[in-house]
């Protein structure tokens, strides 16, 4: 949930500023770009460069660059973090943000802020424990700031209690597990496909097309991005995924694609047919290699495979949705809005090959999604990445209403 995310982390004057640095490590470890802010108190207690580098960006503590009289615009900071976590959070900055004090950037940064917010007290144990601090942290969680209790244990004072900062895989754990609650498709399960099958010839040959796998891979990123849990069943292709949430399954030809589709449609709640299968296959398979011999010329006779996406149609329930591809060359309207009937689709992904830069081998997509109640929207041509962020947010509204029909 972390990968991709802007985060914004604020290191105030506490002895556990040292623990800023192993955090920054492991919040870049899981994707996440990193921006530090740092209190001009905190510097005593770590240095930016060090966070500097671990971050791979440069650290801000003041309003404007002395070097170059360059400002850091706290305005900017705030509106680019998708998060922002503060860590270590000391007594006095947890005091000013309660009071509304801003007279630091980082203190600037979070009133500037639209992000969620979460803070990682550190402290001795009488200074946590403290009316003052009890109140401010109240008044904090009441306006939607996020809590990471800190624990148990030795102090820098020497004294036992709590108050100490929260580990950094704990707070990086909290994290995760707080986005993935919070993620629009969070508890669902989504099958999708991708690529295209190898149908055999020979043990050299095959009939085949042209599909990169792509797009389906890049909505089963996204899709797992939003929280869902998926399974991506795919045809040969030289992609990789890259989500943790996303269970892969090889095969090679349409029929070997068919059964883990059946396998595990009952138990989803989204699919997406975006695997080029192959219509047609050989009927006999030739166990060695054809060879070409002159005036000859093999028969090859051909037969239809399974429809993947037909049997599912029949077997879907109403709750749940059902998304498929048609990429066309003529009559690219009609063909896709019969398809969708036939097939029981709840909306249908539209390709012309007319359009370019769409379509197989290409890194770019134009979409045209059709619902079965003939709502029609068209998109401009955009990256494939971009592309699934469109249908998924398409299937997210679908889900959102409650009902399909």
């Amino acid at each position: 949930m972390l990968h991709g995310k802007n985060i914004v982390l604020g290191v105030s004057a506490s002895i556990a500023a040292y623990k800023s640095a192993f955090l920054v490590r492991l919040l870049v470890k899981a994707g996440a770009h990193v921006q530090v802010v740092m209190t001009p108190a905190s510097k005593e207690f770590i240095t930016p460069l060090t966070l500097s580098v671990l971050s791979a960006n440069p650290v801000y503590s003041e309003f404007s660059s002395r070097d170059t009289g360059e400002w850091n615009n706290h305005v900017e900071l705030g509106l680019w973090a998708d998060l922002l976590l503060i860590a270590p959070a000391s007594a006095n900055t947890i005091s000013k943000m309660s009071a509304g004090i801003c007279d630091n950037l980082l203190l600037a940064v979070y009133l500037s802020a639209r992000c969620p917010v979460y803070l990682a007290p550190a402290m001795d144990m009488d200074m946590y424990s403290h009316d003052s601090t009890v109140e401010n942290l109240s008044k904090l969680k009441a306006r939607g700031n996020h809590i990471l209790s800190p624990a148990f244990g030795e102090l820098a004072s020497g004294l036992i209690g709590e108050g100490r900062m929260a580990e950094p895989g704990e707070i990086v754990a909290s994290l995760q597990k707080d986005l993935l609650s919070r993620a629009p498709l969070h508890g669902r399960k989504a099958l999708v496909t991708a690529g295209p099958t190898f149908e055999a010839i020979d043990p050299v040959r095959f009939i085949g097309n042209h599909s990169s796998g792509k797009m389906g891979f890049a909505l089963a990123e996204e899709l797992a991005e939003m929280g869902a849990e998926v399974t991506l069943v795919f045809g040969p292709t030289a992609l990789s995924t890259r989500h943790p949430g996303i269970k892969r399954t090889d095969i090679t030809s349409a029929r070997e694609m068919y059964n883990p589709c059946m396998s595990r449609f009952e138990g989803t709640d989204i699919t997406i047919m975006a695997a080029a299968v192959a219509d047609f296959r050989p009927i006999h398979a030739a166990e060695k290699k054809i060879k070409k011999q002159d005036g000859e010329v093999p028969l090859i006779e051909l037969e239809k495979t399974s429809d993947i996406l037909e049997e599912l149609g029949k077997r879907k329930g109403s709750e749940q949705l059902l998304v498929g591809f048609a990429l066309e060359t003529d009559s690219e309207i009609d063909n896709a809005r019969a398809k969708l009937q036939k097939k029981n689709l709840d909306f249908i992904v539209l390709n012309s090959l007319k359009d370019a830069g769409a379509g197989f081998g290409t890194d770019t997509n134009k979409i045209t999604l059709i619902d079965r109640h003939n709502k029609t929207e068209k998109f401009a041509l955009k990256d494939k990445v971009d592309a699934a962020k469109d249908i998924v947010q398409k299937i997210i509204s679908c889900m959102d209403k409650g009902s399909k029909r």
